[in-house]
């Protein structure tokens, strides 16, 4: 097997293991055969398997289009007199905000800084202060690595009677997801599954299903028409059968490994090990760990030291790391521990920065 030109550290696509790779060379399908409708039921019973959520009350709907493409399905389906409340505190929260906007869905936001920590009470008093049917969070805000407190607000909408709706885009099988007042929540294939970009999904209670609008928002996201198409083994547009064939294979091995939870393991593993390596070298996390995902964190730049430069000698070593964005773009840098990676992977990240480093500061 070739050696990998670089390892991806950025927030997805990941670096692929040789099985999930080679499930991209499965079966040429017509996306409207059998054969294909046997591969995507497939597809969506082990997507609920992840969490253990049973398909009578959950369905899984797979789209052909980024993570982003499953959040705007999701947001799209909320019903015509639904009223959302949406969390920002990243880029990703506010691009839930700019969804409900463009749809023409009611909707308020609660703006907060980037990073800055989800307040509860300000949320649970928003709430009560107006009838909001929905509330709208990202769970892991990769702008800055800050893991929201899904549990909390889980908690939150089950004692206000709101329903809960998550961007679980770069979470989803990495981290734990809570369900209690759970709606619907938005995934992708290329981040923790390790599957191959251009491949989404929404898990969504049938019931929440059930209320979409009619006519729908959008043509090409009406996730209900998806889910109509799915129940009676048909597709309403084109799919992507290899992305199917890969996603399967590497959900067999996400099972194969130990589920969700050693998948979290792992990365904490991988990201303790790159946490540890750039502390010994000065490097400072922008947020403590306990505030972070294990899947991506923020690491503020060296004192004179530009992105720029440190990206560029990083790749040229073999890693991509990934910028800042916004007023964060001049300040931190960002590295994830998704995909095929292996600590001596991160082993030699750490010696690329202990040779890139003395360059720099000359």
């Amino acid at each position: 097997m070739t050696r990998r030109r670089w390892i991806l550290l950025n927030p997805g696509p990941v670096n692929l293991s040789p099985a999930v790779r080679e499930a991209l060379l499965g079966d040429d399908l017509c996306h409207r055969e059998p054969e294909f409708a046997r591969l995507q039921a497939r597809v969506c019973q082990r997507l609920l398997d992840v969490y253990g959520l049973t398909a009578g009350v959950w369905s899984a709907v797979p789209l052909c289009g980024s993570g982003t493409a499953a959040v705007e399905a999701m947001l799209a389906a909320v019903p015509t007199e639904g009223r959302v409340l949406v969390v920002e505190n990243g880029v990703y929260g506010e691009r839930m905000g700019r969804i409900c906007a463009v749809h023409g869905i009611a909707h308020e936001t609660l703006h907060l800084e980037w990073g800055e920590e989800i307040p509860l009470e300000a949320v649970e008093r928003r709430l009560a202060e107006s009838a909001f049917t929905h509330l709208a969070v990202v769970h892991h805000e990769t702008t800055t690595g800050r893991l929201n407190p899904l549990d909390a607000l889980d908690a939150l909408c089950a004692r206000s009677g709101v329903a809960l709706l998550v961007d679980a885009v770069s979470s989803f099988g990495a981290e734990a997801l809570s369900f209690d007042a759970l709606a619907a929540c938005a995934g992708t294939a290329n981040k923790c599954l390790h599957g191959v970009a251009g491949l989404s999904f929404v898990l969504a209670r049938r019931g929440f299903l059930a209320q979409a609008p009619r006519p729908p928002r959008s043509v090409y996201l009406d996730l209900a028409a998806y889910a109509r198409a799915l129940a009676a083994g048909d597709t309403p547009f084109t799919m992507p059968p290899q992305l199917h064939h890969a996603l399967d294979a590497a959900l067999e091995e996400l099972e194969r490994e130990g589920g969700w939870s050693a998948r979290h393991a792992r990365y904490r593993t991988l990201a303790a090990r790159v946490a540890q390596g750039l502390a010994e070298l000065g490097i400072e996390p922008l947020l403590a760990e306990n505030e972070s995902s294990v899947v991506l964190r923020a690491y503020r730049l060296p004192r004179g030291l530009s992105y720029a430069h440190l990206h560029d000698a990083l790749k040229a070593e073999g890693f991509v790391i990934y910028a800042g964005q916004g007023g964060l773009a001049q300040r931190i840098f960002r590295i994830s521990t998704m995909g095929e990676l292996t600590l001596e992977d991160m082993d030699r990240l750490i010696d690329a920065f202990r040779r890139i480093l003395p360059r720099a500061v000359r």
